[in-house]
């Protein structure tokens, strides 16, 4: 079965390429997509702060089969959970973390998710207590693709662009 993935940026990326990313990431280096096509224009809009201030920014819309996904060596969360907390925990916080799962799966640490984080790491919160703040918020997806195999399964459609006020 065929699933629509978004994927947000200034430019069009008709050719998806995972890059060295400048900071920690929840999954660590790849190429992040969504399920959510609101989730990718809220980012267009986080732009918004950039000093350069960019008059638009675009939603990348992509399609994969999901078979493709789960039959490749990938780790699903399909919620938060210990081992969910841990995989993010390492990855943010370990710059030498690094895992070879071809995929990875689960919900996107926005910036509730952060805050609740920052409780987690300054200890206020444990990981139980983390999680259970965490099933409270309507989370949404991502989907990291980690290996160029990986990425070889996603198949561009077309770019939407978005307007930056």
């Amino acid at each position: 079965m065929k699933i629509k993935l978004y994927h947000e940026s200034l430019e069009i990326v008709d050719t998806p390429q995972i890059l060295e990313p400048n900071r920690t990431l929840d999954y660590g280096k790849g190429f992040y997509t969504t399920t959510n096509f609101d989730q990718a224009k809220d980012w267009v809009f986080r732009h918004k702060r950039d000093k350069e201030k960019p008059s638009c920014g675009y939603v990348n819309v992509y399609e994969i089969d999901i078979d493709d996904v789960r039959n490749a060596h990938t780790l699903w969360f399909e919620e938060p959970t210990e081992e969910w907390v841990d995989f993010v925990n390492n990855n943010r916080s370990d710059k030498t973390f690094s895992h070879n799962y071809d995929f990875v799966y689960g919900p996107v640490a926005n910036d509730k998710v952060y805050a609740a984080f920052a409780l987690f790491e300054s200890g206020l919160l444990n990981k139980i207590e983390l999680i259970r703040e965490l099933k409270t918020y309507t989370l949404v997806d991502q989907l990291l693709f980690h290996t160029s195999d990986a990425l070889s399964k996603l198949k561009y459609v077309e770019s939407v662009k978005i307007a930056i006020q």
